[in-house]
């Protein structure tokens, strides 16, 4: 095998092993999906696919697509940001990664128009030393703008919970205290009962009444 050959072969097996044991440690951490109007919103776009020994060029562009509109170009991060004229121009904000790992971008003083598809495009190209290995990803996030912040369901559920506990704690107390009465109603009955027993023996009888002691 020529030198050549073994140098393809061990870039080859190189690509391979980052590919195999590096992409599963890209975590994935899904985007917010509602903005509430007058907030800045992050749209969060993730592409692991790189190592830091290995030389790379990343190109990212984002596109939004308004309801019943085409999709334009908002902002495009080439080496430097530059942001096209669009509705959304002067209001976006660069908050990826230095390595260009995280290509996320915040949507300062968000508006009800700007309820749409968000689009990610990245296109990331490995420069080994026999060849170069271009990688692209996509995500689109769908952007629904609200008035108010709407209640988080997970909130809601521990409240729910939390209550659902309370009730149950409070109804156990009762029932451990019932219990209890009843049973001390029960030794004072049984008290009682002795008592009067006693009372009710002759006197000359009680002399006799002794107790009963064990070798």
């Amino acid at each position: 095998m020529t030198a050549w050959g073994n140098i393809f072969w061990t870039d080859s097996f190189l690509l391979f092993l980052m590919v195999v044991f590096c992409s599963p440690v890209c975590v994935e951490v899904p985007s917010g999906t509602e903005a509430v109007k007058g907030e800045n919103m992050t749209l969060l776009c993730i592409s692991c696919m790189k190592r830091e020994e290995v030389a790379a060029t990343t190109n990212v562009r984002w596109f939004y697509q308004p309801e019943d509109g085409q999709e334009i170009l908002i902002y495009e991060y080439d080496g430097k940001p530059l942001e096209p004229k669009s509705p959304l121009q002067g209001r976006l904000q660069w908050t990826g990664s230095k390595d260009l790992q995280d290509v996320s971008i915040t949507i300062l003083n968000v508006t009800t128009n700007d309820t749409g598809v968000f689009t990610c495009h990245v296109n990331r190209t490995l420069h080994f030393e026999a060849h170069r290995h271009s990688i692209q990803n996509k995500k689109s996030i769908t952007l629904k703008v609200t008035e108010e912040a709407g209640e988080d369901f997970t909130s809601v559920l521990s409240e729910i919970m939390m209550y659902f506990l309370l009730a149950f704690l409070t109804f156990w107390l009762l029932v451990e205290i019932v219990y209890c009465y009843r049973k001390i109603s029960k030794a004072e009955e049984v008290t009682q009962e002795s008592v009067t027993d006693y009372l009710a023996i002759p006197s000359e009888n009680k002399e006799n009444c002794s107790v009963p002691v064990e070798e």
